[in-house]
């Protein structure tokens, strides 16, 4: 089963009863379990309206859109924040962690809302931090932390619950070319290890190269939609 299906997608932005902004129209994609791939496209292409819906963020105008076999539009509020918080992993851009908490606790903090155990987040957490060479950082507050360093943290996070998809916007564009690598190597290290289905929207090819499939968007539509010979 698809851990993403999408079936003719409008999306238009309306302000004062006219619509302003065709961002999507009429898109169709389906996204298998362990998919590594990105949206790409220039500004304007609908990339990030794309995710927003996917992430439950955002409804569409017309179509359908499912996560996990399941219909966005026919959940309630409650129903859908408990998906984004069980079923999907967020990466952003500029790493949305929390100011006030550890490395460790921002990385707790979907465990949390789920009401894992104190023990059981700390030992879950912990591991995870092992594996991704984060070990030293599990104390220290992102203000201590460099740009790459918190966007690992972030990835870490967004991998905690084990979701069945994780949204990347532009996760390495506030990223030096090195530690853009290095985040790239670690979250195929997770797809390739765990299963992990990955989405990035991006500009960078340096993530474009590395994914399986790439999905070109162009003036909201879906223009091309490539794998690569090594997928």
């Amino acid at each position: 089963m698809a851990v993403v299906e999408i079936k003719d997608v409008v999306k238009d932005y309306v302000e004062d009863g006219e619509v302003v902004t065709h961002a999507l129209r009429g898109v169709d994609l389906r996204i298998e379990k362990g998919e590594f791939m990105a949206i790409a496209g220039p500004s304007g292409s609908g990339k990030t309206t794309l995710l927003n819906l996917l992430g439950a963020l955002d409804t569409p105008t017309s179509g359908s859109v499912r996560i996990d076999g399941t219909e966005l539009a026919k959940m309630k509020a409650k129903a859908l924040s408990d998906l984004r918080r069980d079923r999907i992993g967020f990466v952003f851009q500029a790493y949305n962690l929390f100011p006030v908490l550890t490395a460790a606790e921002n990385a707790e903090y979907v465990l949390e809302l789920q009401g894992v155990s104190a023990a059981d987040r700390h030992k879950r957490v912990g591991e995870l931090f092992d594996r991704l060479g984060l070990k030293d950082l599990a104390d220290k507050r992102p203000a201590k932390m460099s740009g790459g360093q918190q966007q690992r943290v972030a990835v870490a996070r967004a991998i905690a619950a084990e979701p069945a998809i994780v949204l990347a916007d532009e996760p390495t564009a506030n990223l030096d070319q090195e530690n853009g690598r290095a985040l790239m190597d670690m979250m195929r290290e997770l797809n390739r290890d765990r299963g992990i289905t990955f989405l990035f929207s991006t500009h960078d090819a340096m993530v474009l190269e590395r994914a399986d499939r790439v999905v070109h968007l162009v003036d909201g539509k879906v223009a091309t939609d490539e794998r690569s010979r090594a997928a």
